[in-house]
């Protein structure tokens, strides 16, 4: 750490736990270049063997953040990861030159990893063969200590008094060759990731509530893979609108056309068609592709070959038997819309509120989200369906089997049980 560094470390936790500091804090210090300048990007079979030695004899803790390109390309794949361990440095590896990281991940396997917001990058390093066995979260480290925002940016500057640059986040990453001032941006998230996660680990244990924070870690670290969704076409933007069972079929067969033509050509779904044109389409029923085009999203920018394209698809879906028309959505599982409950049933309702109250004012004295402290769903599922009898132990349990942990258990089943007998 240089000296600058030493000197901001020293004023960390400046705006701890959310509540504002006594004195008026110095000015974040810009973190302009990484410690070590810029790493070589690795690309090749040869240069990984030597980053994968260097780390596995690094010690400690590794920081680990991988960039995509949403917004540019098809799915949600890594090119880049940025990795940083005492002993080893910083390192980039292209996940496009060296596609199989399974080496790199066995090298790490008992280390801690050090993430922000790990549940967005852990799908995309797990596709390349990196899954840690254990891991810190300095995102959701920051919603339990109470800090207002918990952006790495935000992070890095209230807890160790460093301004990171955060320009090129939206970038289009899989972009060849990477830019020398994306790759400082890319090297300098990681440069600071340890002495981030040391600074909060400090700061949940003062707060009491450093044990919380490791079961939500090792419950992100055993979470498995998410299935796929059931009928993606349903969550196009707009779907409100669609309310025939044919116009739905339009939704559905332009929709997997589009992802049809997006994986082939691997760019953003929403580039190769908008999802408002999807619903325009699916509302006027085209009769052929001069209709079409007349259509806001389909103009004459289109080339006629695919306006074609989708007139068939919207071809299709019109001569479609009844038989075979999407069905309406279903209800998910689980209590209807809150604000259904005072006509279906007064006595939900008034638990539902009892219980919002009591979790409410136990998130405000915990400092952090409310959403942190126990997932609103599993508060409706209790309110909806609770036990006939609301022990204190039929409750834990019912919480329990609705996925809560046990610290959120040990914090929330005593007031829910109060909310639940009040309302009898």
């Amino acid at each position: 750490m240089t000296d600058a560094q030493e000197t901001a470390a020293d004023t960390s936790l400046r705006t701890t736990g959310g509540a504002p500091p006594d004195d008026v804090a110095p000015a974040p210090i810009p973190l302009l270049e990484p410690r070590e300048g810029i790493p070589p990007v690795v690309t090749s079979d040869d240069a990984l063997a030597r980053v994968i030695a260097a780390f596995a004899a690094g010690t400690g803790p590794v920081a680990v953040d991988a960039e995509r390109a949403s917004g540019y390309r098809y799915g949600q794949r890594a090119y880049l990861v940025q990795l940083r361990r005492e002993g080893a440095g910083s390192a980039l590896v292209d996940p496009v030159g060296c596609p199989d990281l399974s080496g790199l991940g066995t090298a790490l396997d008992g280390t801690e990893w050090i993430l922000h917001a790990a549940t967005q990058d852990l799908p995309c390093l797990r596709d390349i063969g990196m899954t840690p066995s254990s891991l810190f979260d300095t995102e959701l480290a920051g919603r339990l200590a109470g800090f207002p925002r918990v952006g790495l940016g935000a992070m890095v500057e209230n807890v160790l008094g460093y301004a990171l640059e955060k320009g090129h986040s939206a970038v289009d990453w899989s972009t060849r060759p990477l830019p020398e001032p994306w790759l400082r941006y890319a090297a300098l998230d990681v440069e600071l990731l340890i002495d981030l996660r040391d600074a909060l680990e400090e700061e949940l244990e003062r707060q009491g509530k450093l044990e919380w924070a490791r079961e939500e870690f090792d419950a992100i670290a055993a979470a498995p893979p998410a299935p796929p969704r059931k009928d993606p076409w349903r969550r196009t933007s707009g779907m409100h609108k669609v309310r025939r069972r044919r116009q739905m079929a339009v939704v559905r067969e332009l929709w997997t056309t589009r992802d049809q033509v997006a994986q082939r050509r691997d760019v953003s779904p929403g580039k190769v068609l908008g999802d408002a044109a999807i619903v325009e389409a699916a509302l006027s029923l085209p009769v052929d592709v001069q209709a079409l085009t007349a259509l806001p999203g389909f103009g004459h920018r289109m080339g006629r070959r695919q306006l074609e394209q989708w007139q068939a698809a919207v071809d299709r879906a019109k001569a479609l038997p009844e038989s075979a028309l999407p069905q309406p959505g279903q209800q998910p599982a689980g209590p209807p819309p809150p604000r259904s409950w005072a006509d279906k049933d007064p006595a939900a309702a008034a638990r539902l509120s009892a219980a919002r109250t009591a979790v409410s004012e136990l998130a405000e004295r915990l400092h952090m989200p409310q959403e942190n402290l126990i997932t609103p769903d599993t508060v409706r599922r209790l309110c909806w369906e609770p036990p006939k009898n609301p022990t204190p132990g039929a409750v834990e349990d019912t919480l329990a089997g609705y996925g809560a942990r046990n610290w959120q258990i040990q914090q929330v089943a005593p007031l829910l049980v109060r909310a639940l007998d009040a309302t009898a």
